[in-house]
Formats: structure tokens, sequence, C-alpha cells
């Protein structure tokens, strides 16, 4: 749902360079047809290596290699929920392994995350500037699956592994002869390398079939096994509707390709949504804290006028997405209808939404231009009737979840 400075992708090439993967990815829109995403045929990593992938596997689960001992990757990518979770935190972002702390930020889900492309630049030649898009993490800050799991390992608030040497002296003690035999007798000569073994061995478990199921009744619609109801194929018109959900105008999809991977409800972009603050964040209570998004990565790679990207987050594949705990990149909310509803109410009922009194009170003041108020639903005045009514509200959320894969469903 942003505007087209910053969302609409109407044709080009992404260049992976990242080691990834290689892929095209187009889109058109018109008026008579929905958003259409040629995604990738094959996966982005035919075959990884099983051996490695399986020592992956291993190390996701493995609580001995935080500091103190007790949380591992899976303690907030929770397999039974998807891959998502905050590590039995209620407040919207995950508990970390030192007793009191807390994350700043929602934990997303993993599956299908082997699909992500590199930082890319799109230029679109209906935009004023290049649109950013790709990255991992909900501010683009890593480029690869391995550069990714880097920092929940590292970060004080999530595993809290001093450095390198502290991190290599736990694999070299848990999985020494593994690692030895996976990566050859000098792996851990050098700290880094034993940690760069362990990081390729995390993404080529990401990278597996088994984080990519494709086994919802969506994925059975497009195949011809199934039907989906008559509350949600409404939510399905609504969805797609450009004067309505608006919803794929970010959350792309391909409901005309039997090909599940052409329909990963995302475009990889970033959009400036302004969600209320969530003031249970221990960050929060600092009035002067705000999280600033994709900026704090352009300001680091160095683009032009970074702040101009202050208060954009990726947009986060729907897959799954009516198992989450919580949602938005600060978990600001409980219910997968009530972020649906807040797209829809945004603009015509701010005051239901910013108990602050302040419209877009988690976006720092000098930043709150950067907010999307042009693109459908946003653009609609205060006290006008929302885009969605409550039962179009309720068909989006029914459509939403036949995008539950099947061992996920409660």
């Amino acid at each position: 749902m942003r505007s087209s400075t910053s969302s609409l992708l109407r044709a080009g090439t992404i260049i992976v360079l990242a080691g990834l993967f290689v892929q095209a990815v187009a889109a058109a829109q018109n008026a008579a047809t929905p958003l259409l995403a040629s995604m990738p045929d094959k996966p982005p990593v035919e075959n990884p290596d099983p051996t490695l992938a399986a020592l992956g596997r291993k190390l996701f689960f493995d609580t001995r290699l935080s500091e103190p001992q007790g949380t591992s990757c899976a303690s907030c990518h929770d397999p039974r929920k998807a891959y998502s979770g905050n590590h039995g935190s209620r407040i919207g972002v995950a508990l970390g392994s030192k007793s009191g702390s807390l994350g700043t930020r929602n934990t997303p889900s993993l599956l299908y995350v082997r699909y992500t492309p590199a930082r890319f630049f799109y230029e679109d030649d209906d935009a004023l500037q290049p649109t950013p898009f790709g990255g991992l993490f909900a501010d683009g800050r890593a480029d690869t699956l391995a550069e990714q799991a880097l920092g929940p390992l590292y970060n004080p608030l999530e595993m809290n592994n001093g450095n390198a040497s502290q991190l290599a002296a736990k694999l070299q003690r848990i999985y020494g002869m593994e690692m030895r035999k996976q990566f050859g007798p000098h792996i851990f000569r050098q700290a880094d390398s034993a940690v760069h073994g362990a990081t390729s061995a995390l993404q080529a478990f990401l990278q597996s079939d088994e984080m990519a199921p494709f086994s919802s009744r969506y994925d059975q619609f497009i195949r011809g096994s199934t039907r989906l109801s008559t509350e949600e194929m409404r939510g399905l018109r609504l969805f797609k509707d450009a004067d309505k959900g608006n919803c794929a105008s970010c959350h792309r999809f391909n409901e005309t390709s039997r090909l599940p991977q052409r329909s990963l409800f995302t475009d990889f972009g970033y959009d400036a949504v302004a969600v209320p603050r969530n003031n249970d964040i221990p960050a929060n209570w600092n009035q002067q804290y705000y999280d600033h998004g994709l900026c704090q990565t352009a300001s680091q790679l160095h683009w032009a006028n970074p702040d101009q990207w202050c208060a954009y987050f990726k947009t986060p594949s729907l897959r799954n997405v009516a198992v989450r705990e919580r949602y938005m990149h600060n978990g600001v909310f409980t219910s997968l209808r009530e972020v649906v509803a807040f797209y829809a109410t945004r603009a015509t009922q701010a005051e239901n939404w910013y108990k602050s009194g302040i419209k877009f009170d988690d976006v720092a003041p000098q930043f709150r231009t950067n907010v999307n108020v042009n693109s459908v639903p946003y653009n609609r005045r205060p006290g006008s009737p929302p885009a969605l009514n409550d039962q179009e509200i309720d068909d989006i959320v029914a459509f939403l979840k036949t995008l539950t894969d099947a061992p996920y469903h409660p």
C-alpha cells in the first residue's frame, strides 16, 4: 500500500549478488487486472548440501550457543508457530538469554525467507527516485542468510555472545568433530572461520525445502485441488482490489499461476506505515527513542539522503500470518483483524489508534512527513467512510487464514 515513489515495481530484473540466487521479478498493473508478480519457478538455491543443512538444523535448535545458555534460534523462531514467536514474552518483542533482557522488534517468521533477494535499488520510470527493496531483517541490514544469523548470535538483547572467540569456543566444544568433518581439520584455527562455517550451515538449513512447505489451502486452491469458501473468495477479491483493500500493491501474489512460489505475498519492498507506538517495549519508555528502520541501514551504506527512508520497514510475507503471536515491526497489535482494521481506518479514524493523541506517534517528529498518506486506503480524509467496512475486514481476514501451511493449523 505504498505510493508510487516507494513501491511500484512495473518491470525490471533483480540481480542478486550475495550468493543466494539470481531471479527475475516483474510486476504489471492495470485497471482491469490484479497485480501480478513473476516469481522464480525454482528455489533460489536448489538442493543445498543436505549434510550442511542438517548441521544447520542442529545449530538452530541448540540452546547451548547463547550466553548464558538456554536460548536458541528456535526459542524466538518457534517451529510450532511457523518459525515466529517471542520466546515467551507477552509484550510484542522477544526475551533474550540474559535475565530481564528484551528486544526492540517483533520476531518475524523465517519460513520462505530463502526467497528474499539481496538489497537492491530499483529504477522505476514513474518514480521520483530509486526504490530500495530486498535485504533481511525489518531494516534490510543483512544481505545473506549467513549474515542475518550473526545478528541474534551477537546481539546482547538476544543470544548475547560477546565475540567470535567466545562463540567459536562453544562450537568447538559441542560440534568440533562434526565441523572438522564438514569444513576441514583447520576450521577452528581462526575464530572467524569457525563462526562463518556455523552461519553457512544455518543458511543451508533456512534454504532447505523444510522451510518452504507450500502446503496451505491457498496453495491447494491455485493447484486446483480445493475451493475457497464464499467468504474467503470475497476476501481475495478485496485483497487485490486497488480501490478497497489494495493489499496486493505490496503483498504481491499470482493467483493465475499454479506455482506457489510465485505467490509469496510480498514485493520485498519497504513502506512507512506508522503503526502506533508500543509502550510496553522498555526502550520506548524513553520518549526520545525511536526505531528509525531503513534509514539506519541507508546511513551505514552511505545512501544519498538516508533520512528519506526513516520510518520505512520491510513488507513481510503474509504466508502463515494468522498464526503469529504479535503483528507489525514493534509487535503493537495482538490480532490479525486488528491489523487489517488499522490499514482500513488509519486515515479516517486515527483517534482509534494513536492513544497518545499524537498521530504517527512511533515516528520521530522530523520524519513524519515520510509516512505514506497517498496510497489507498491511506489517502482518505478524516471522518470519511473507511475503505473497508466490518464485514469486508472479516472477509480479508478469512482469506489470509488460507495462507496457513498445514503443520500450523490450530
